[in-house]
């Protein structure tokens, strides 16, 4: 007794030849030419029992799958089993590349069968064969498949018709449900079904405690089933006498709703549950046509798709929100009666599931988050970059293969800067130039522009910081101005100079270095804030016009640092803030991940308190308002200032590191 397998290479394939290690006979495994390499992993599998794989060379798309007379003429008559399991298994594939793979190769698979004189035909179908049947579908069903308008399902129903109409020999049709990974190992070589939504619960526990209730949606009915279960009874039932003809759902007993079974990946990943579920059932009452009308405008379907790639979900999902099949498998009960095979409960497998995910196919293991992937030839410009988290940035980035064009007012400092850069065996280019000055940012943005063609990323780092009470400030509205000219107006002049080749190219990032202070009252620095907030606010209308164009723009909400701009506040010498490697960890969290906003958990904290009980934030910012006084500089006395810190200070900084005082 010998077998021939198609899609043994594949993911069932390579599990039900693992199976038939328990059994005789040599198996005749069907190789893509090119993919040889992968039944070279097979025999590795096989351990001991390598030499009874034989690979035959083939295509699936090709009459006979592509066999010549001669190895036809060779097997004939050797195969009892021929065990069909290559498929397009993908809802993403194309209408085409599923009918050449799914009907014209079960066709071809089928004539070559009939060819060796094959015993029977072991046809892997699927549940998909049922359509979006409503209402529980059996095994002896298969005309009353509905709902097929997807080519998925069209293409597995369509195959497994090729079998019943044009299959002379016998026959048996396996109907696996939505398969996951191995339910002791958690093995599996990709992500569909159930597993496109352990992104998502990632997403949440990351930010969210295990015990924060979410809203979610109840959805329609899941029937997952693990590997091992499906290859162990298919196993089963491929020897057994007289069931020819019939088809067998390998499924599991028990439905999962969507809400129930994100639930159990939930308690698996360790992230919050779904305590109150939506059921989509609720919107019935709207006619069908105006629900499809609305969900295919334009503005909707892109709100939608954006929505499904942030939490990287396909577009298929939507089909399954309201999933309106059960599956009945009886016949495949009773085949396996007295086998001991059963299908597992999700529940106890779902953690091996999980963790085999999270260590091997989360699909961030394979995004490069080096520095050196993200900027490596890139042409990164930086503001401020003589001194402090500019000058500290730039040599972080030069060394990580970015060109660095060094902008500043001093020469002196940008040569020294460029000079540390070429000693770290990085490229830069100097350019003085005072962004307070806006036709000096016409004139930088033209010189670049003409000099290296585009920026890959700007960097606006340089401002200006002033640290003065408003009851000092009432004849100085000059300091408003200049922190405006600086953090705001210098800001965006060079940014809406740079935007046009951006977008062209549409492929872009503007990182915009903003304060922890724009967060939170932060007395003191009233002028400071309000450009900073200016910026902020300017930064979230552009994200949005440039969100099509793929440029991004990231805020980072810097607390205090350590730099020159802090050194005319001498009681900050004695206070514990941010060193610049500290913040240039920020600017390379920006670079590499790209998000909205970067920030500390204390800004964050203050933000939400500042929300949620904004008198309360007042209250307490007023506190550590009148804990500290105006420098000498805020007061305009010259004079060098002995500043004593007393242990309550010092212990609040500590407490607040970060945070403007």
């Amino acid at each position: 007794m010998a077998y021939f397998i198609t899609g043994g290479t594949g993911f069932l394939g390579r599990f039900f030849i693992d199976k038939l290690k328990q059994r005789d006979g040599d198996i005749y495994v069907l190789t893509r030419k090119g993919s040889e390499h992968k039944f070279e992993d097979l025999q590795a599998r096989m351990g001991d029992q390598a030499e009874r794989l034989i690979p035959v060379t083939g295509d699936l798309c090709a009459p006979l799958l592509g066999l010549d007379a001669d190895t036809v003429a060779e097997i004939k008559g050797r195969i009892q089993h021929f065990c069909h399991f290559a498929a397009i298994y993908d809802l993403k594939a194309s209408a085409e590349a599923q009918i050449a793979t799914n009907i014209d190769g079960t066709r071809n698979a089928v004539q070559l069968a009939e060819a060796l004189g094959a015993g029977c035909f072991q046809h892997v179908s699927s549940i998909a064969a049922g359509g979006l049947y409503e209402g529980t579908w059996r095994e002896d069903m298969f005309e009353e498949a509905e709902n097929m308008e997807h080519p998925y399902f069209a293409t597995k129903h369509d195959s497994e018709a090729v079998v019943r109409n044009e299959c002379s020999i016998p026959w048996r049709v396996y109907r696996p449900g939505m398969v996951v990974g191995h339910s002791k190992t958690g093995e599996i070589d990709k992500i569909d079904g159930a597993y496109y939504f352990f992104k998502s619960l990632q997403k949440i526990r990351n930010v969210l405690p295990p015990w924060f209730p979410l809203i979610g949606i109840e959805g329609g009915k899941f029937n997952v089933v693990p590997v091992d279960y499906v290859v162990d009874a298919m196993d089963h039932i491929a020897h057994q006498g007289d069931l020819d003809g019939r088809a067998f759902h390998l499924t599991d007993p028990e439905h999962h709703s969507m809400g129930n079974m994100m639930n159990i990946f939930a308690d698996a990943g360790h992230a919050p549950r779904f305590s109150m579920r939506l059921d989509a059932r609720m919107f019935g009452f709207i006619p069908r046509f105006v629900r499809e009308t609305l969900a295919n405008l334009p503005p909707i379907k892109r709100v939608i798709n954006t929505l499904l790639a942030d939490m990287g979900l396909p577009d298929s999902v939507m089909m399954f929100t309201n999933y309106p099949t059960r599956y009945d498998n009886r016949d495949t009960e009773r085949a396996l009666k007295g086998s001991g095979i059963k299908c597992p409960d999700l529940r106890d497998y779902a953690p091996v599931i999980w963790d085999y995910w999270e260590r091997n196919l989360d699909p961030d293991l394979f995004v490069d988050h080096s520095l050196e992937g993200n900027v490596g030839g890139k042409i990164v410009l930086i503001t401020g970059a003589s001194s402090g988290i500019g000058r500290h940035s730039a040599l972080r980035l030069a060394e990580a293969g970015a060109h660095v064009l060094l902008v500043a007012r001093s020469a002196d400092k940008l040569e020294e800067t460029a000079a540390e850069i070429a000693a770290l065996g990085g490229v830069a280019s100097i350019y003085q130039a005072d962004v307070s000055n806006l036709e000096d940012c016409d004139r930088l943005a033209a010189e670049v522009l003409a000099r290296h063609g585009h920026v890959d990323i700007l960097i606006n780092n340089a401002g200006r910081s002033i640290r003065r009470s408003l009851e000092l400030s009432y004849d100085r509205f000059h300091d408003f101005e200049r922190t405006m000219q600086v953090n705001y107006f210098g800001a965006v002049r060079l940014t809406m100079a740079l935007l046009p080749s951006m977008s062209e190219r549409q492929q872009g990032h503007v990182i915009n270095m903003s304060s922890i202070a724009a967060l939170t009252p932060s007395p003191r620095f009233s002028a400071y804030v309000a450009s900073k907030s200016a910026l902020d606010a300017w930064t979230r209308a552009a994200a949005v016009e440039f969100s099509d164009r793929n440029v991004r723009f990231t805020t980072i909400n810097m607390p205090l640092v350590r730099t020159p701009m802090i050194e005319a506040t001498t009681v900050y010498n004695s206070m514990p803030v941010l060193t610049p490697d500290e913040a240039t960890d920020m600017v390379v969290e920006a670079v590499i991940k790209k998000p909205k906003r970067i920030a500390t958990n204390m800004g964050i904290f203050l933000q939400v308190q500042n929300a949620l009980a904004p008198r309360i934030s007042e209250v307490v910012m007023n506190i550590v308002f009148r804990m500290f006084n105006d420098s000498a500089a805020a007061r305009g006395d010259k004079k060098p200032e002995q500043v004593q810190v007393s242990n309550e200070q010092v212990a609040l900084a500590a407490l607040m590191k970060g945070v403007h005082f």
